[in-house]
């Protein structure tokens, strides 16, 4: 009798499961990264102001420029992975800031510097104060840990608030203090000596200070890192240095620190690219100089133009200004359609009205300026 084959019915896939992310991701929302790029690529016939990221608003220095572009015409290994833990950057930084090697960490931005920092110090409910409003990304990789996030207001977010500090942390008792210094958007800064008491003041919490904007403003608290073992900085070559699409930064801290981030820091991270334009970076402190001048500059001139026209405008001791519109969300839209793309920050707490220009050289803001007054000639006086 000849073989059946039994035949058996097709039965459909199992659906798979679905992946879920860890715990404390499941409650992350992203952070809103909302840039005006695809705006600014529509409009190629226009010449755009991008204000919005607080980016430098030219080009880096030339030097950065050439070191690439020589690197790149000779045999450049682009198929090597590059200088591990940057040392060759390390050793420039080191003899620039005055701050020994081995309490150096470059990184792919000062943002993977603030993640590592994150990812090495904190766990689920861990409490982490928070200068508010701030930058918001902090907010994102601290949260991706479980940790507990609490909020430190000002009565008066444009002034420093070292007393309320102070009760805040003997009250919360966090694991890790942020403080972006200068505060981004606000501008508020505190001293060195400040910062010191902070330091004093909670000897086991890290104090983080973010240091994106120091170069603006002059100033820096890189000095306690002497005396303080709970001190770590923060910094990038995004803002003054004009690489923010190079993506490099760094970390200063105790030695101890440095070596704890190093547990859990890739050291091949940084590329080639931005570890050349940073060292070439550093050999240009003449341009640095004059585009510093230039925003400082330019700031006055944004300062006198609103103050005309009774408009609030608080100049930071960054590269940005704060400026005060009735009509926020709506001033937004029609800056970007003449071209002028700031960020609308009045949704942020204790931010009603308030919108960030990022300020660039004089010559640029002229041009701002008259897109701005011909939105204000377009705006509808308030209904009573």
């Amino acid at each position: 009798m000849p073989h059946r084959r039994l035949r058996v019915a097709p039965q459909p896939a199992p659906k798979p499961a679905a992946i879920e992310p860890s715990g404390p991701v499941r409650d992350v929302q992203p952070y809103q990264a909302v840039s005006s790029l695809d705006e600014i690529h529509a409009r190629p016939q226009q010449v755009p102001h991008k204000l919005d990221w607080n980016e430098a608003t030219v080009p880096p220095s030339p030097r950065v420029i050439e070191a690439i572009t020589a690197f790149l015409g000779n045999a450049h290994h682009l198929n090597w992975y590059p200088v591990l833990n940057s040392t060759n950057l390390i050793e420039r930084l080191s003899a620039f800031t005055g701050v020994p090697h081995e309490r150096m960490l470059i990184t792919n931005g000062s943002d993977d510097a603030l993640n590592t920092l994150c990812t090495t110090y904190l766990g689920v409910d861990d409490r982490v104060l928070v200068a508010s409003p701030t930058y918001q990304h902090f907010l994102v990789f601290a949260a991706t840990r479980g940790a507990d996030i609490v909020h430190h207001y000002a009565p008066d977010p444009f002034e420093k608030d070292l007393d309320g500090l102070l009760d805040a942390l003997a009250r919360v008792r966090p694991r890790m203090l942020y403080l972006v210094n200068p505060n981004n958007p606000t501008g508020v800064i505190y001293e060195a000596d400040e910062v010191a008491a902070l330091l004093a003041a909670a000897p086991e919490t890290l104090v983080v200070v973010d240091e994106a904007y120091s170069e603006f403003a002059g100033r820096s608290c890189v000095r306690l890192l002497q005396t303080y073992s709970n001190l770590v900085v923060t910094r990038t070559f995004s803002k003054a240095y004009g690489m923010a699409g190079l993506r490099i930064g760094y970390a200063m801290a105790p030695e101890p620190v440095i070596r704890d981030l190093r547990r859990v820091f890739n050291p091949k991270s940084v590329n080639v690219l931005a570890q050349i334009g940073a060292m070439a970076a550093l050999e240009d402190q003449a341009w640095l100089r004059w585009y510093l001048e230039e925003v400082d500059d330019a700031k006055a001139l944004y300062a006198e133009w609103f103050a005309a026209r009774g408009i609030e405008c608080r100049v930071t001791p960054a590269n940005y200004i704060m400026v005060r519109f009735e009509q926020a969300p709506w001033v937004v839209r029609r800056l970007a359609d003449l071209g002028v793309y700031v960020r609308d920050r009045s949704h942020v707490p204790r931010l009603n009205g308030f919108v960030r220009f990022s300020v660039g050289t004089v010559e640029q803001t002229h041009d701002v300026l008259a897109r701005v007054g011909q939105v204000l000639e377009e705006m509808v006086p308030p209904t009573c």
